[in-house]
């Protein structure tokens, strides 16, 4: 397997639970949202070792009503850190899609990673590319970004990673923020380190945003805030619960 893509992770452990709050926003409407939760647990892949991250995202009430999003994403990555399978099964609006990354190593730096994507029952691709980079998708770097080292960073400081998004991988930049202090909805304030994720095209000429996080600034890295932007708007999870720390 490759050996570039090697990160220690000092953050997390099988067991971890965090359970937290939706809320939705998209144009004028800004409300509690629904239910969320990630876990971490233990798991064989193919005859590796491997953590099991598991996100859920489900609406309910008034923005239920107004735009329903049921999202299940899972990500398999070996004791490494090394992403070896990522699926998003999302259920938003009328719409039902499910997409697939599945990592092959090869000898030396290559990565193979063949991308599929199913909208509404109709397959929309199914491709494999390849790098000599490490890359990550939208669960596995979060993972990775729980065990960045943020010691000395400054604001505008960022750190480069390859990120596949459908098909293709992308340039990706992890941005450090600095730090700030949330009250989380379990009632308890953290200092946390605020990060954003910004995707750029070929061109570097515009930048999106894929994630937004705050971690707590110790060494669970907890992330206390995650906002994700959907095909409309963008769902914030906020902490209401957790169990099974590392530390």
């Amino acid at each position: 397997m490759n050996g570039q893509c090697k990160i220690e992770n000092n953050a997390f452990v099988s067991g971890e639970k965090i359970v937290y709050d939706l809320y939705f926003s998209f144009g004028i409407l800004n409300a509690r949202a629904g239910k969320g939760s990630l876990s971490v647990t233990d798991a064989n892949y193919r005859g590796v070792n491997a953590y099991k991250t598991v996100m859920t995202l489900n609406t309910s009430g008034l923005v239920g009503n107004i735009y329903s999003v049921n999202d299940t994403l899972t990500s398999f990555v070996d004791k490494d850190l090394r992403p070896l399978l990522f699926t998003k099964e999302a259920a938003e609006a009328k719409d039902y899609s499910v997409e697939r990354q599945a990592y092959t190593y090869q000898e030396g730096n290559e990565v193979s990673i063949r991308a599929l994507r199913t909208w509404n029952g109709e397959e929309r691709f199914d491709e494999t590319v390849t790098t000599d980079k490490c890359t990550y998708d939208y669960l596995s770097v979060l993972s990775y970004v729980r065990n960045i080292d943020y010691t000395g960073m400054q604001p505008g400081d960022r750190t480069f990673i390859q990120f596949i998004s459908g098909r293709r991988p992308v340039q990706m930049f992890v941005n450090y923020m600095g730090t700030s202090s949330i009250k989380a909805n379990n009632g308890k304030r953290y200092e946390v380190i605020d990060i954003t994720m910004t995707i750029q095209d070929d061109a570097f000429t515009n930048q999106k945003e894929a994630l937004k996080a705050s971690l707590t600034n110790d060494e669970n890295r907890l992330p206390v805030v995650i906002d994700t932007h959907l095909k409309k708007g963008v769902v914030r999870a906020v902490l209401k619960d957790v169990s099974g720390l590392r530390h």
